[in-house]
């Protein structure tokens, strides 16, 4: 691991690093809202690009594959080349991609403009990995809740966002608007973040990056065609056999490996495989309810459910969520200095489950959809900060765009896996008009929360931190290994309970 000389450079990292957090949430939020800006106007970009239902999600699957691929492998580079150059070299493809998008006028070229634009996973990584390297030590943990927290916030925001661009200006702003954020941060990216202090030599193993590879794409692609294929047919069976048998070969040539992609050593941590299991199950949930609540407000009064909202009323509905997720993930870091991670990710869970009860056994009238959705990103704010914590802090600095990439590429599979049996849910008896029935969404949503619950129960996994390793962190002092087997939920820099 290679540092740079301590002195009139570091004194200079240090009055700057405000101004560099500032350009790393500019390009998270930029990616966290090509997330979700065109979830809503799907049907819109159905009729411009002439094609059909079917093939128009793949706007959506084509993007998500993406970045599961590009997100472990950009975390990876950074570690080894430098975190700023790459996070550069993310937001300029990720600019070219949502420009490419803005003028496709066809479905094949729309899809490659979203798998371009999928490599933009790979800053949420790199963006914790700067954090780590250049930001106090007792500032980490908030830092990267926040960023953790915009994740889901920049989700939020797209989905209240479409409808008001769609209205005023048309779907391709949808990724202009997207582009020119991106396209600032990456210039200000170049001037205003120093280069990585930490530096790890190696290289990359792309034999085991393309088994990595291979099995993401065959289970996005199953769970994703599930409900138009049908989970038992053929096709989506053999694939989920497929990415079994792709994944237990990856597992074994990382492990063996001397340049791993994934520290398999690391992945055994505690805390790392606890989180890993609460960014799964709560992936499912947040993907899962950005994908049907906006289809739930538009559905028809007269079906005796719904409230026939249009798109930008919809987003409006929702807007408490992402209100919610945003209030709290400033207060997360605080409340985990006090409390510790792990308490907060399990009482955020806790309260994410409470939400989506609320909505599938509230429903009647607008005023139980806004407190249910603010209950929602209330819980999302809390854990996912308190989640990005947990990761960061258990493991040394050299793997923090790693583990960190891993965390949010499974919640990206937990989303996969949540909209596809969410649809599956919500559309048994759907009428003859396609509309599904209101028992579909209630059942959805109660298995939401039933996953949720399930979350809270995982984040109970994750261990105490040593007061030992704490102090080695908050004096900047290498950490040891076995200082790493014990993490907690407590934030860096935060006290642990007597």
């Amino acid at each position: 691991m290679k540092t740079s000389p301590v002195g009139t450079t570091s004194n200079k990292r240090g009055s700057s690093y405000r101004v560099a957090y500032v350009v790393l949430c500019l390009g998270v939020a930029s990616f966290s809202l090509l997330q979700s800006l065109v979830t809503p106007v799907l049907p819109m970009i159905e009729r411009e690009l002439n094609t059909n239902q079917t093939n128009v999600t793949w706007v959506l699957t084509a993007y998500l594959l993406s970045a599961s691929v590009f997100t472990p492998i950009l975390g990876r580079l950074g570690d080894m080349t430098g975190k700023k150059r790459v996070f550069v070299i993310a937001l300029i493809v990720l600019t070219a991609g949502s420009l490419l998008a803005a003028v496709a006028t066809s479905l094949p070229v729309m899809l490659v403009a979203r798998v371009i634009q999928g490599v933009g996973g790979g800053l949420l990584p790199l963006a914790f990995s700067i954090v780590r390297d250049e930001f106090p030590p007792h500032k980490v943990a908030g830092a990267v809740g926040i960023i953790a927290a915009l994740t889901a916030v920049g989700s939020g925001f797209g989905i209240v966002l479409a409808g008001p661009i769609v209205s005023l200006l048309s779907y391709r702003w949808l990724f202009l608007l997207p582009m020119i954020i991106t396209a600032v941060a990456a210039v200000a990216a170049h001037f205003l973040i120093p280069e990585s202090r930490v530096v790890t030599p190696g290289k990359i193993n792309w034999i085991t990056a393309g088994l990595l590879s291979s099995w993401l794409v065959a289970l996005l692609l199953a769970v994703s065609q599930a409900p138009s294929w049908g989970w038992g047919s053929a096709k989506v069976l053999a694939l989920v056999a497929l990415s079994i048998v792709l994944a237990v070969v990856w597992v074994i040539a990382e492990s063996r490996s001397d340049n791993p992609l994934i520290d398999m050593r690391m992945m055994r941590i505690r805390s790392v495989w606890a989180a890993n299991l609460v960014a799964l199950l709560l992936g499912v949930g947040m993907y899962a309810s950005f994908g049907f609540l906006p289809q739930f407000l538009q559905t028809p009064t007269s079906t005796g459910y719904g409230f026939g909202a249009s798109v930008t009323q919809a987003g409006l509905m929702l807007l408490p969520m992402t209100v919610g997720m945003f209030v709290l993930s400033m207060f997360s870091s605080r409340l985990a200095e006090r409390y510790g991670s792990k308490r907060i990710l399990a009482i955020g869970t806790v309260i994410t489950a409470a939400g989506f009860f609320m909505v599938a056994l509230m429903h009647d009238y607008k005023w139980e959809m806004y407190l249910s959705t603010a209950v929602i990103g209330v819980g999302l704010g809390l854990a996912f900060s308190a989640m990005s914590n947990v990761v960061v802090t258990a493991v040394p600095a050299e793997q923090t765009g790693v583990a960190s990439g891993m965390n949010a590429n499974i919640r990206t599979i937990g989303g996969a896996l949540g909209a596809a049996v969410m649809a599956s849910i919500v559309t048994v008896g759907a009428s003859d008009s396609g509309l599904p029935q209101e028992s579909g969404y209630v059942n959805g949503y109660l298995m939401l929360g039933g996953v949720s619950i399930v979350a809270a129960a995982a984040a109970l996994l994750v261990p105490r931190i040593k007061r030992t390793s704490v102090l080695r962190l908050e004096t900047s002092a290498e950490p040891r290994q076995d200082d790493f087997e014990m993490v907690s939920g407590s934030a860096v820099g935060g006290a642990t309970s007597k």
